[in-house]
C-alpha cells in the first residue's frame, strides 16, 4: 500500500524539470505557501525544499545545467531562482507537435518502454538545444570552472579567466544561470561538504577542506541552505524514520547527499519554518 512521502531536497547545482505523469507533488520552500503541480521546473536555489506526494507519483525529471535551462526556455534564469513554477508558463521551444509541457509529459507517459521514453527525451532536447537561445561560453566556461574547483576560485579570478570585468561577470552569470558566482559557490562548497560527510569525514575535516572558516562557519552554512545542521542531517541520513524503512534513497545526483525522508511531523515543521527540526 502507497503512504504519503515527505523528503527534504538540498540545493545543488542544477536546475530540474519534472515531467509528470500520474499524480501530483506538494513544494514547500522557506515557509511559503506551498505550490501543487503534476509537471514542475525548479529554478536554481540556495535554500532547501520540502516535497510531499501521496505516495502514488510516476514521472520523469530531468536535471538541467541551469545554462542549459537558459537556453531551453529562454527566460532569464535569476527570474526563476528560488521558486517553483508549472514549466507550462514559461516559454519553450517545442514547437508544434506540443502545445505545451504537460502535452509532452502525457506523450511519455503513453509509450510502452522507459527506453521509448528516453529517446523521445533526447529528440526533444536535441531539438529545443538547436532551437534555443544560445548561452555564453564565458558564462559556462565560468560556471564550469567553478564546478571543477567545488566553488572555491575566487569570483575576480574567476571574471579575469573568462575576460570579462566583475560587474559583467555578475550579470550575465544571473541571467544564464540564475545565481550570482558567490551563491553558486556557496551551493558547490555544499554539495562537497555533504558528500564528504556522508562518505564518514568529521565536520572539523570537512570544514577545512571545503574552505570554510571553521565548523562554526561550516554549519552555520549548512543551516540557511538546508534547514538543519550538519549532524541532523547526517543522523537523518543514517536513520530513515521507521515508516520509510526500505524505501529508496532517492538522491538526484550519483554520489551525492542530496535528500532527507522525513516523517510526518518534520514535514509540518519545515514546511512551516523553512526549516527541519
Amino acid at each position: 500500500m502507497s503512504r504519503p512521502r515527505a523528503r527534504l531536497e538540498a540545493p545543488i547545482g542544477a536546475a530540474t524539470l519534472l515531467l509528470g505523469f500520474e499524480g501530483t507533488v506538494r513544494i514547500s520552500r522557506g515557509g511559503r505557501e506551498p505550490t501543487e503541480l503534476a509537471s514542475v521546473f525548479c529554478g536554481p536555489t540556495t535554500t532547501a525544499a520540502l516535497g510531499e506526494h501521496s505516495g502514488r507519483l510516476a514521472g520523469v525529471e530531468v536535471l538541467l545545467m541551469p545554462w542549459a535551462a537558459f537556453t531551453l526556455f529562454g527566460t532569464a534564469q535569476h527570474e526563476l531562482a528560488d521558486r517553483v513554477v508549472d514549466p507550462d508558463e514559461l516559454p519553450h521551444v517545442l514547437g508544434s507537435r506540443w502545445a505545451g509541457i504537460g502535452e509532452l509529459a502525457a506523450a511519455l507517459a503513453a509509450l510502452p518502454t522507459w527506453t521509448a521514453r528516453f529517446e523521445l527525451l533526447d529528440e526533444v532536447f536535441t531539438r529545443w538545444s538547436a532551437a534555443g537561445t544560445p548561452s555564453s561560453e564565458r558564462v559556462v566556461r565560468a560556471w564550469s570552472e567553478l564546478v571543477r574547483t567545488w566553488g572555491a576560485m575566487p569570483v575576480p579570478r574567476l571574471a579575469d579567466e573568462v575576460g570579462w570585468s566583475v560587474r559583467q561577470l555578475e550579470n550575465r552569470f544571473r541571467e544564464q544561470i540564475g545565481l550570482g558566482p558567490k551563491a553558486a559557490a556557496r551551493v558547490l562548497r555544499l554539495q562537497r561538504a555533504r558528500r564528504l560527510l556522508a562518505s564518514g569525514r568529521s565536520q572539523a575535516e570537512t570544514a577545512a577542506v571545503c574552505g570554510f572558516y571553521d565548523q562554526a562557519h561550516l554549519s552555520g552554512e549548512f543551516r540557511a541552505m538546508t534547514g538543519c545542521t550538519p549532524g541532523q542531517f547526517t543522523v537523518a541520513r543514517v536513520s530513515p524514520p521507521a515508516e520509510r524503512t526500505g524505501a529508496p534513497a532517492g538522491d538526484r545526483v550519483p554520489g551525492e547527499a542530496t535528500s532527507l525522508l522525513l516523517d510526518p511531523g518534520r514535514a509540518a515543521d519545515f514546511s512551516k519554518t523553512g526549516r527541519a527540526r
